[in-house]
């Protein structure tokens, strides 16, 4: 059900989307943190009104905790912003914060062609608290969904994104990093796409253009993947109960530096047996800076040898997500790889 949230005269139109989450939280009468009526947000928010523009509230459903978000939530997000998309200018997705990167990372590759912004944002702490970081953060998110370049007067920011204290940021760059502090999310290998200070600053050279073809919302997400994380200490076999694991298409492997793993002879042969039964490996580092160089060392040139994939500066929430919207276009397998070498919706920096 829509429900309007601001009645004004508006020059654009936004679509607030509830999935759950701290920003979606309020106290009862006993103290207690329950889900948030939104048909009263313009009582819990008054300063909406202030905003010169349509602001429409709809859900999906129950609320989802964020931990409990699955591949099938993501498809139901845009589908809903697929179908909802020729009415409204921008859309902001409330999330929580526990996974609210992995979800802007999959919206960012099931939207191909999005031509408006969607945004999504959240809170640390609920609206109803005093220091609340909940109004702010979507307050300026619908600015931000809403903004428009002043000379041409079309969409400036048409991406996936996820905005959070102060910083805009590339859905599919974005980074959980703090659960105590307000600035919850970085972007380390690209820089925010804009900055909210006394004015929004846009980084305009940082933004994706808009693209020439209509949106096409995929349906489709390949879930039969894992993600491995190497560590000393490994053995042969958890390393083979991932990596055998019945009708495992894709794995994402979590390496050491820049792109480095160990070469012990059963770890290699582990590799290989899984890239021989058509399983994808795609390597990505640990390090939440820098990229994998993958050839550059001895402990990486195995890997290239036996065909595993180097995932460049991509984060883990993108590489995984990547992974399963890849491998649900039933591609050849010269063209998956490829795929998943490109950079699909500037998840990657390909130097």
């Amino acid at each position: 059900m829509l429900v309007p949230a601001v009645e004004n005269r508006p020059q654009t139109s936004i679509l607030i989307i509830y999935t759950g989450g701290t920003v979606g939280m309020a106290y009862n009468k006993r103290g207690e943190l329950v889900p948030m009526n939104f048909e009263q947000i313009r009582k819990k928010m008054p300063e909406l009104r202030q905003l010169n523009m349509q602001v429409d509230v709809t859900n999906l459903g129950d609320p989802i905790d964020s931990s409990n978000v699955t591949a099938q939530d993501w498809l139901r997000l845009a589908a809903l912003i697929e179908e909802k998309y020729e009415h409204y200018d921008g859309f902001v997705v409330l999330h929580g914060t526990d996974t609210m990167a992995y979800s802007a990372a999959a919206l960012s590759f099931l939207l191909e062609n999005l031509g408006k912004t969607v945004v999504f944002t959240g809170a640390q702490v609920p609206v109803g608290r005093i220091r609340t970081d909940a109004r702010r953060n979507l307050v300026t998110a619908l600015e931000m969904a809403a903004a428009r370049c002043s000379t041409a007067g079309t969409v400036r920011v048409p991406e996936v994104c996820l905005f959070f204290n102060d910083q805009l940021i590339r859905g599919n760059r974005a980074k959980k990093v703090e659960s105590q502090q307000y600035n919850a999310f970085r972007s380390e290998n690209y820089p925010p796409l804009a900055e909210a200070g006394i004015e929004l600053e846009f980084n305009d050279k940082q933004i994706r253009p808009l693209p020439a073809a209509p949106l096409r919302a995929h349906q489709q997400l390949e879930e039969n993947v894992t993600i491995v994380h190497l560590f000393p200490g490994l053995t042969e076999r958890m390393l083979r109960a991932q990596l055998e694991a019945p009708g495992l298409r894709g794995a994402v492997l979590l390496t050491y530096g820049a792109g480095n793993a160990p070469t012990a002879p059963w770890f290699l042969q582990a590799l290989r047996e899984a890239t021989g039964r058509g399983v994808l490996l795609l390597n990505v580092s640990q390090c939440e800076e820098g990229r994998v160089l993958q050839g550059r060392y001895e402990t990486s040139a195995y890997l290239t040898e036996m065909g595993v994939l180097g995932g460049a500066d991509i984060t883990v929430e993108a590489a995984i997500t990547k992974l399963m919207f890849v491998l649900a276009l039933n591609e050849k397998p010269a063209r998956t790889r490829e795929l998943l070498l490109q950079d699909l919706r500037g998840e990657i920096t390909i130097l």
